[in-house]
């Protein structure tokens, strides 16, 4: 017998860093930066910023994924990257943990400024529905 995993269960963030980080091996993927991100580029970034749900199992969240590489050009690459990633490859899919459902993007990635000049940023604002995995 299936049963469901109570609502809020999913962590979206720590459902898409792994996600993430299976596909993109060559980059650092994380929730919190610290001091060393200038050491850790490139770097992507996973911050859920909003969204609802409807009180049983789906969740919508909005999800911020910034990019931080050396170069404005090495952002944006990897920015539109994890863009067609997202839209592509993770919409109905399932990890462990959660399924994925319809992906789409709120603000496409562009150039967002950042207090250390030695570091370029790209943003990205994602609405991603998905629900908790049934546990058999």
């Amino acid at each position: 017998m299936s049963t469901p995993a109570p609502v809020g269960s999913v962590d979206i963030e720590v459902a898409l860093i792994g996600w993430l980080a299976a596909r993109n091996p060559d980059a650092t993927v994380r929730d919190d930066l610290d001091n060393d991100l200038a050491d850790e580029l490139p770097t992507i970034q996973v911050t859920r910023v909003g969204g609802d749900d409807d009180g049983f199992r789906l969740d919508r969240a909005l999800v911020d994924i910034d990019v931080y590489a050396a170069t404005r050009g090495q952002a944006a690459e990897l920015a539109a990257l994890v863009r067609g990633q997202l839209l592509t490859d993770l919409s109905g899919t399932a990890t462990d943990t959660a399924v994925f459902g319809r992906i789409t993007t709120t603000a496409a990635p562009s150039w967002r400024p950042y207090e250390n000049t030695a570091v370029r940023r790209y943003g990205a604002t994602y609405e991603v529905f998905s629900h908790p995995r049934t546990v058999s």
